[in-house]
């Protein structure tokens, strides 16, 4: 993270364990996605005072903004929850693989040899992704145990991935025959923005790497909370497949923020 801790408040009134503190309340939103002040709160072992205080100042900083939760199903009486989500400011904080420089590459690379050339491109970048990753998911017999290895390596990246089993929502039973892997950080969001080709290889070389159809259904790059991916439980013996049945309730809900805040 670029400095987010010397960023988030004057350092002349604060400790730097108030600005620590800050630091580690910005970095959970970015891993967790939106989250209420109570979730962050009770992860960091805060008050609900300390935590205000510290959302405030985030908020203040435009590091963070908040949003109503989205609700599905029947919902009770009361206000819709309020959950923080990081700004385009604040996800600019951390550090970043790419900057401006890939950016006028890729446009040059567009301009001058194509569209397809920007995708060969992606798809030999993550060539190397898929070699380094490939031995730590060969050690796993069953896909639950693929998809954690493939988020831990991820993880190792700066991705922030977590997995677990897919949701069931509504009539669409998929939860017990998929799993879900969420990314919560994308060191490349805002070159992956101008060229959804690098999001593209990348899907298909997780669809390689687990040897079974994948189907990416959210992400930052596009200005969802979370880069969310649908790994379907049954292999179709076509590795890398995006043949995954995925409701519209499933699409909605991976789009305001994921699936495992």
């Amino acid at each position: 993270m670029k400095n987010v801790r010397a960023a988030v408040g004057p350092a002349v009134t604060e400790s730097g364990a108030e600005r620590g503190t800050r630091g580690q309340v910005a970095r959970l939103i970015l891993e967790l996605g939106p989250s209420t002040a109570a979730t962050i709160g009770g992860r960091l072992g805060l008050t609900p005072a300390a935590i205000r205080r510290h959302l405030d100042t985030l908020i203040s900083e435009g590091l963070i903004e908040t949003r109503m939760a989205r609700s599905y199903g029947n919902r009770g009486r009361g206000r819709p929850a309020k959950v923080f989500i990081v700004t385009d400011a604040g996800r600019s904080a951390f550090e970043h693989a790419y900057d401006d420089l890939a950016a006028n590459a890729l446009r040059f690379l567009a301009e001058t040899a194509g569209q397809e050339a920007v995708a060969e491109f992606a798809r030999r970048q993550v060539s190397d992704l898929e070699s380094r990753y490939a031995p730590a998911l060969r050690r796993s017999d069953d896909l639950p145990g693929r998809v954690q290895a493939l988020a831990q390596a991820l993880s190792a990246d700066g991705y922030a991935a977590s997995a677990g089993p897919a949701p069931s929502i509504g009539s669409a039973q998929i939860g017990a025959n998929g799993e879900q892997l969420c990314q919560h950080h994308c060191p490349v969001a805002h070159v992956a923005a101008e060229f959804p080709q690098l999001c593209e290889a990348e899907t298909e070389a997780f669809g390689r790497l687990l040897g079974t159809p994948v189907q990416r259904l959210a992400t930052i790059a596009h200005g969802d909370g979370i880069c969310t991916t649908h790994v379907t439980g049954v292999s179709s013996g076509k590795p890398g497949a995006s043949g995954a049945v995925v409701t519209d309730d499933i699409k909605e809900n991976a789009e305001s923020g994921g699936l495992f805040t």
